[in-house]
């Protein structure tokens, strides 16, 4: 949406509301098959909520050019985070969470929360991690959990923007009705690609995005 010349500010936010609906569409699969970590959830959302809220507020005090590098430097952060961590997503991980890890967990989840709140862009993907390595959840949990917590992270967000005035609804309802039905659709396609394939796509995308991104700031 920024490429196309909506600002930076609306972009985001009405990308969150969008961002609901895809995490609600990613969480409908995992609901009901036991695969969530209901020890963690409460917490878990109850911290999400509270950061998420600091993080759009906090994204309406940001300057249009300081957002975009904000943006773009988070964007190149994700995608060096992904390829340092290449085993990331291939093999489960079931250790037990000792204490300092439960509460790195829960510090990390709040922390993420307020970049969840603010842009959003890889948040699920550092989730997915923190709770993979500190609550020590195999990653099908940790997949599932975050989708859930998601939906929280990103409808909280969007109230708040909703409420400033800082959202194009319309736009936002037309793009998370097919980022809905993409998020179903997307966990069948992903499927039948390999790992391989699936970082290299996405590390290729967000390096793209970014240095679109701050090219115009030259």
């Amino acid at each position: 949406m920024i490429a196309l010349g909506i600002e930076a500010h609306i972009a985001v936010a009405t990308n969150m509301l969008a961002l609901t609906f895809m995490s609600v569409g990613g969480s409908l699969p995992f609901i009901g098959r036991g695969v969530l970590s209901r020890s963690r959830l409460p917490a878990s959302v109850a911290l999400t909520i509270v950061g998420s809220g600091l993080g759009a507020l906090l994204m309406l005090r940001v300057p249009l050019k300081a957002l975009q590098i904000t943006i773009a430097v988070a964007m190149i952060g994700v995608a060096v985070f992904s390829l340092l961590n290449k085993n990331l997503g291939r093999a489960s991980h079931d250790a037990p969470a000792s204490h300092l890890g439960v509460i790195a967990g829960y510090a990390a989840t709040f922390l993420l929360a307020i970049y969840g709140g603010f842009f959003s862009g890889g948040y699920v993907t550092m989730l997915t991690a923190a709770f993979v390595l500190l609550f020590g959840m195999t990653f099908l949990q940790a997949v599932a959990t975050t989708k859930v917590i998601n939906v929280f992270s990103s409808g909280v967000a969007t109230v708040i923007f909703i409420c400033r005035g800082v959202v194009d609804v319309k736009l936002g309802i037309i793009l998370g009705v097919f980022m809905f039905l993409g998020a179903l659709l997307g966990a069948r396609i992903a499927l039948f690609l390999s790992t391989v394939w699936l970082r290299r796509i996405f590390i290729a995308a967000v390096l793209g995005l970014a240095i679109k991104l701050l090219l115009p700031l030259h």
